[in-house]
């Protein structure tokens, strides 16, 4: 089988920096189109240069990295600092990108490549907010039939809200692209928190990171040991959840991965539960599934996925 071609929208957030350096390690797996980058974890102008300085610690600066949105749709940003610290990649010391920022917007890119591709032979990967493939559904509308799938991380059902006490962050920061992406027609897989709580870096797995010996390794291991001290604190965790590359191993590796065929609707219009995923888990509503809602995870098998691959780079 050929790689499948796949398009990352992110906000990196060091979660997201290893969900790409898993992608770019995968190239019998997966075809990276190109990087686009949203506001979401910190501002624009650090998630396109973070993504930069991604592909360049993979050794891959021909990768193709576009800015999109520097805001959601309708809200002013909220940013994650107090997360990912000032830069979003605080841990390790890594220098500025060389590589250059493509001059198209990521909204056109998105929507240029869905419509010259073969119909159902690109897969969206979106690891922050919404807003980009919204804006794009919404400027060219008949570019969701052309999407093989949307896999992205999101939402949350049994592990309620990580930024709020119903909300998950990417799907609170712009609720209304959510909402417009979740009724969009395309396939959707979710990787909610309700999975990603469930591949945690713990001493040994990120000892296992660092024993790489490369500067991918290390770098990993230094980012995850300078964003665990908030869930630690936070949920009292054995290490932090490695979120966003949940999307890029369950593209690789679908088996490590189950869940549910539900309907998800996202919250917009109240003040308390604003961007909660309203996840129909327990079939108890009469509206038709839209996404396939993961549940579970199989970590010692996606953390062995995720050391052999980075090896490689």
């Amino acid at each position: 089988m050929s790689p499948r071609k796949i398009i990352i929208d992110t906000d990196p957030g060091q979660d997201d920096a290893v969900a790409i350096l898993l992608a770019l390690a995968s190239p019998e797996d997966l075809e990276v189109l190109g990087i686009t980058a949203v506001a979401g974890n910190v501002p624009l102008p650090l998630t396109q240069k973070n993504a930069r300085i991604v592909c360049e610690l993979a050794g891959k600066p021909e990768t193709l990295v576009y800015a999109g949105c520097d805001a959601p749709i309708a809200r002013k940003l909220v940013t994650a600092e107090h997360v990912h610290g000032k830069t979003g990649l605080d841990g390790p010391t890594l220098p500025d990108p060389t590589m250059p920022l493509q001059d198209q917007h990521a909204v056109d890119f998105i929507i240029e490549t869905l419509r010259a591709e073969e119909e159902g032979t690109v897969t969206l990967c979106p690891l922050g907010p919404l807003t980009n493939i919204a804006t794009a559904l919404k400027r060219a509308p008949d570019i969701a039939e052309r999407i093989q799938e949307i896999v992205l991380m999101g939402g949350a059902y049994f592990e309620v809200g990580n930024i709020t006490p119903a909300a998950e962050f990417n799907i609170y920061v712009d609720p209304e692209a959510a909402k417009k992406v979740f009724a969009c027609g395309a396939p959707i897989t979710v990787m909610p928190l309700d999975v990603t709580h469930k591949a945690l870096v713990t001493a040994e797995r990120n000892n296992a990171f660092r024993a790489i010996g490369t500067p991918v390794g290390i770098a990993v291991a230094e980012m995850t040991e300078f964003f665990e001290r908030f869930d630690k604190e936070k949920y009292g965790s054995a290490g932090a959840p490695l979120h966003d590359p949940c999307v890029t191993a369950y593209l690789i590796k679908p088996d490590l991965f189950t869940g549910r065929h539900i309907n998800v609707e996202i919250e917009t219009g109240s003040d308390l539960t604003l961007g909660m995923t309203v996840a129909d888990w327990w079939g108890v509503t009469d509206r038709a599934p839209n996404a396939t809602f993961m549940g579970d995870i199989d970590a010692d098998g996606f953390f062995a996925l995720l050391t052999e691959r980075l090896g490689r780079l």
